[in-house]
């Protein structure tokens, strides 16, 4: 197994204090607000991504940090911690275990670490540029599936997509020439997308810090992760085509056409 650097150390490292304080509170009856964007946050956020920064910032002072309940510092330096603590507090306040929590690593614009951890669901995925990526201490691979009528097929969040009525036929269209058709949703289907049970994810509303960690991952385990367009994932990323490769230009050419 691939030795983690300093940097990926660090992230587990804070991975696990956060999953520790979230499993403590999941199935309480935690109190819930709502934030200005109308999601909610609950005590679990707020402690996690505190223990989540108090890890990195001790082991490395000079870098950024951006944070889903705390926001952005220093993000116009050369590297910058970008972190979601509790991604799906939603599933987390309906004691449904898909929540995650997702911490990557930007450095010079590029994402180049990821650690993805589910600490009620039993997973923990991670990957560093050019070492790989690895599912609960195993190494993992996107599939070999070459042909859309093979495939299998994830969706998340389509609010954006639906409101187009061309873009939802196009999708509609996609949808009758591939094998199958499944909601997965959050960290679960990139997960399942990186280790081969899936062949091709697709999103249009998205925030990067839900999907940074796990754009590093399935593009380690061998797949192709861009926004909808093909575009290269940055902080502006919204929407996600993830693929394990050998089927991305035909799924978005069949979401562009």
């Amino acid at each position: 197994m691939h030795t983690p650097s300093r940097e990926l150390q660090a992230a587990l490292d804070a991975a696990q204090a956060a999953g520790e304080i979230i499993r403590s509170l999941y199935q309480r009856n935690v109190q819930v607000r709502t934030k200005s964007d109308q999601s909610p946050v609950t005590e679990a956020d707020i402690r996690a991504e505190e223990a989540i920064r108090r890890v990195l910032t001790e082991r490395f002072p000079a870098y950024g940090f951006y944070g889903e309940e705390s926001g952005q510092h220093g993000i116009d330096g050369e590297a910058v911690w970008l972190v979601d603590p509790l991604d799906g507090t939603k599933s987390f306040i309906r004691d449904c275990p898909f929540f995650s929590t997702q911490i990557a690593l930007l450095r010079g614009g590029r994402l180049v670490l990821g650690v993805s951890s589910a600490s009620a669901y039993g997973e923990l995925a991670w990957a560093e540029e050019g070492a790989g990526a690895y599912l609960n201490g195993h190494p993992i691979h996107v599939s070999a599936t070459t042909e859309l009528q093979g495939a299998i097929v994830s969706t998340g969040n389509l609010k954006t997509l639906t409101r187009s009525t061309a873009g939802w036929r196009r999708f509609g269209d996609l949808i009758q020439r591939v094998s199958r058709i499944r909601g997965y949703g959050d960290f679960v289907h990139y997960h399942l997308l990186a280790r081969g049970s899936l062949d091709v994810v697709i999103e249009s509303d998205v925030n990067i810090l839900d999907i940074a960690a796990l754009a590093v991952i399935v593009r380690e385990a061998g797949g192709t992760f861009t926004d909808l367009s093909g575009g290269t994932v940055d902080l502006r990323t919204t929407t996600v085509l993830a693929t394990n490769g050998l089927l991305h230009e035909a799924v978005r050419g069949s979401l562009a056409t």
